[in-house]
């Protein structure tokens, strides 16, 4: 019976997450609204559906989401760079879709650092990598719980921030594994996006 739930309950926040997506990604004009109105929701499914886990918030927690974070941010700059070898087409399409939804002023930031990244790590992270581990071996529900939030991405027709989503849950589903911490979890992808859009941006 509660293996039966879980289904119910994964199967519900999927499509919950996948149709919050398509009607995100469907206008620019209010796409930073619809974001975060988005996020919120997939929260709120994360507190109904399941329960923090949080071994402590140690100092070595703290650095070791930062250095993840930068892990995850080395990835996607030598993904890039060989990218960029490739078709212009790959880089350009890079490029049309951060003129259509990049952060832009400073209230996109601060909804990325302060509602964003934590809302999506305790969604794809602590509640659909958790559900999924009642049907499968952790290491499975780490690549496909990541494949699935790739594919949130897939009402955008970019593709390779498909393959970007796929890569960067990995490395926090790794870490959200090895050390039960959403803290250091949300650090890493705070990170991620603070060198990404601000420090050391790749386009």
């Amino acid at each position: 019976m509660f293996r039966q739930l879980s289904i119910y309950q994964l199967v519900f926040s999927l499509f919950l997450a996948y149709f919050l997506s398509w009607i995100t990604f469907s206008n620019e004009e209010v796409f930073w609204y619809f974001y975060t109105f988005s996020v919120f929701f997939l929260m709120a499914a994360f507190f109904y559906f399941s329960k923090m886990e949080e071994d402590n918030n140690s100092v070595r927690l703290i650095f070791l989401g930062v250095m993840f974070g930068v892990f995850a941010y080395a990835g996607i700059l030598v993904s890039y760079l060989l990218i960029d070898m490739g078709p212009a087409s790959w880089t350009n399409s890079i490029d049309k879709f951060l003129n259509h939804f990049g952060p832009s002023a400073i209230w996109h930031y601060l909804l990325l650092v302060f509602i964003i990244a934590p809302g999506e790590e305790v969604f794809w992270r602590g509640l659909i990598q958790q559900k999924l581990k009642k049907f499968m071996k952790p290491k499975y529900a780490v690549v496909l719980s990541s494949l699935l939030f790739g594919l949130s991405f897939i009402f955008t027709g970019f593709w390779i921030g498909i393959l970007g989503g796929f890569f960067v849950g990995i490395i926090f589903g790794i870490l959200y594994e090895w050390k039960r911490s959403i803290t250091a979890i949300v650090l890493a992808h705070i990170t991620l996006l603070v060198l990404l859009f601000l420090i050391l941006p790749i386009t």
